[in-house]
């Protein structure tokens, strides 16, 4: 289980993120919307503790601990992350950089893992003999995505995963999302302009505006109401 607690972060005079309470339970896949300076980014950031929140608190409950992921480092063993190119190295080959992360992570079963991933790659990541930084931005966010499943993590954060993908491979990642969450139990919170990618697959849908909570556990008709131009 995850839970916000009065967690407030502003930039300036500008409310980024301002949630008086938010609890994610085991296993839900959460869909997280909102229009551009929502403050989706920013919360996923303080969920890292890539940002630190002006006020309130974040903790991981994972196999019975709670954990404060600014007063420990026992979490990141148990969450994986893909946000933006950052998080990835990108003067290594796709290859490579699943080796380095298998080795920091302990994680032996590095090609079986890989292997259910197959599909999402699509003969365009291995081997292919080039440097994460020249493949098209549609493979790098595939490697960013394998790479934060890599481990079976039992909490999975993902900031527009679907961006930069063709149609196809959009709807080979629900499939895949989907696939892991039933084969690990891990919960999953997921960010996305696209509502209907969103409904697809999140079993609850949070709404920000602001950086505040204005809707949860929205359906289809609801959100496209309160989205109609």
């Amino acid at each position: 289980m995850i839970t916000i607690d009065k967690l407030k972060k502003k930039f300036g005079e500008t409310v980024a993120c301002d949630i008086e309470r938010l609890t994610i339970a085991n296993g839900e896949i959460l869909g997280l919307v909102g229009n551009n300076g929502a403050g989706k980014t920013t919360l996923f950031r303080m969920l890292l503790d890539l940002l630190k929140p002006d006020e309130g608190s974040v903790s991981y409950c994972i196999e019975g601990n709670t954990i404060n992921p600014a007063q420990s480092e026992e979490w990141k063993q148990h969450v994986g992350a893909y946000i933006d190119e950052g998080f990835l190295i990108d003067y290594l080959t796709p290859e490579e950089y699943f080796a380095f992360l298998a080795k920091i992570s302990n994680i032996s079963n590095i090609d079986e893992q890989l292997g259910h991933f197959d599909r999402l790659a699509g003969g365009e990541i291995f081997g292919q003999k080039k440097l994460i930084r020249n493949l098209s931005a549609g493979n790098k966010q595939k490697v960013g995505i394998m790479a934060a499943l890599l481990g079976s993590p039992k909490v999975v954060i993902l900031d527009e995963p679907f961006n930069f993908l063709d149609p196809s491979s959009q709807n080979i990642l629900k499939q895949e999302l989907k696939s892991y969450q039933e084969r690990t139990g891990a919960t999953l919170i997921i960010s996305s302009h696209n509502l209907q990618h969103t409904i697809d697959i999140s079993s609850r849908i949070v709404v920000l505006e602001h950086g505040n909570i204005v809707m949860d556990g929205a359906d289809r008709q609801a959100l496209e109401a309160y989205f109609m131009v």
